[in-house]
């Protein structure tokens, strides 16, 4: 295994302008040329840092750990998990995991085997958006969490999650601006942060446009899949005064609308438009015809935490304060929303209340 000795006589330079320019200190104290040799010889050498000596004079071992409770075993939050390990690859840090499975009596467990092995921070992500009881953490040990909240007076942490709101504004106001005006909302029957912040942008994009908040028309399914909304869709489509587009809560919600819809011999969106929310993979993209709806910003949120936590071990960016971040959630436009057409039963533009709706476009 080449040493810095190693690395020092192949570029003809002292170990000391070797160790400046592989621990990136040889700006301005070494010559660009001299930096240039000293990398190719240890290229050419294959030379790899002594990390248990760089940690014992550092006080570092440039790893993160990551405590989950089943995000490790979501494929649908796992992009969270490849954010924070692309960045903290990126920063020269390993990402070590634990997934606790949703045990939380692991979780202490879970912190203390990380602490023992000497972790310079600890990220602990949930698998969804929710308000968390964290783990006993060491006062001194920098900590985010990610896609939740710590519940009251918990130990100072930074966290990360969606912009909920702002994200079902832009849903709905997506809908006002193609023409619909009676746009009925299926939430889920759950005390959740997602449900009251999606559920209010849905209301802020009509006061944003003077549109009427219209109780019928916001219904709520027993659990959030497609089976347990079909139902619940279906009450809604078949109002005399349906709705002209149905914002859901997620899109497994709006797979219950899509097969509602086909129950009901409706077109999507010839006779009604549809936005899910979560952009979940081989359900958004899968649907006939493919789903618009609201992107999760798992990536972004997994690569802000690890650049968070590593900047509080360096003491950047004000480390000491707690930071709070709302990441966007991007509209992602397909094919499922299209203005209203006159034959719709309640349109304001439409036919009375009860006139049978047909539409030129494919069926379901």
């Amino acid at each position: 295994m080449a040493t810095l000795k190693d690395v020092a006589a192949a570029a003809g330079v002292s170990v000391a302008t070797v160790s400046l320019v592989l621990n990136g200190r040889d700006a301005g104290r070494v010559k660009a040329t001299v930096s240039e040799r000293v990398r190719q010889a240890a290229a050419e050498l294959g030379y790899a840092p002594n990390l248990l000596a760089r940690s014992l004079k550092t006080r570092q071992t440039h790893t993160i750990g990551l405590i989950s409770d089943s995000v490790a075993s979501t494929p649908f939050a796992g992009r969270m998990l490849a954010g924070a390990q692309d960045a903290a690859w990126a920063a020269g840090s390993l990402l070590v995991l634990i997934d606790t499975g949703g045990h939380s009596d692991m979780e202490d467990a879970a912190v203390q085997a990380l602490v023992q092995r000497d972790v310079d921070a600890l990220i602990y992500a949930s698998m969804y958006h929710r308000v968390v009881e964290l783990p006993t953490v060491p006062q001194e040990l920098p900590l985010v969490v990610l896609d939740g909240r710590p519940a009251g007076e918990q130990p100072a942490a930074d966290w990360v999650v969606p912009d909920e709101h702002n994200g079902a504004r832009a849903a709905v106001t997506h809908l006002i601006e193609a023409g619909h005006d009676r746009i009925g909302f299926i939430l889920v029957d759950e005390d959740i942060p997602a449900v009251h912040e999606r559920l209010a942008g849905y209301r802020q994009a009509l006061e944003d446009h003077e549109l009427p908040y219209i109780p019928e028309l916001v219904v709520r399914a027993p659990g959030n899949d497609a089976r347990m909304a079909v139902e619940t869709a279906h009450r809604l489509l078949s109002r005399q005064d349906r709705p002209t587009a149905v914002f859901c809560f997620s899109d497994r919600v709006a797979m219950g609308v899509f097969r509602a819809a086909r129950h009901l011999d409706l077109s999507i969106p010839g006779d009604v438009s549809v936005v899910g929310f979560d952009d979940q993979e081989n359900v958004a993209d899968s649907l006939e015809p493919e789903l618009t709806t609201v992107a999760l910003p798992h990536y972004d949120m997994g690569s802000w935490a690890a650049k968070r936590v590593l900047a509080r071990v360096e003491e950047q960016e004000d480390g000491g304060e707690q930071r709070h971040m709302l990441m966007p959630c991007p509209l992602v436009i397909r094919q499922s929303v299209a203005p209203p057409h006159s034959g719709y039963p309640g349109s304001a533009t439409g036919a009375p209340a009860g006139t049978p709706a047909r539409s030129s476009g494919s069926r379901r």
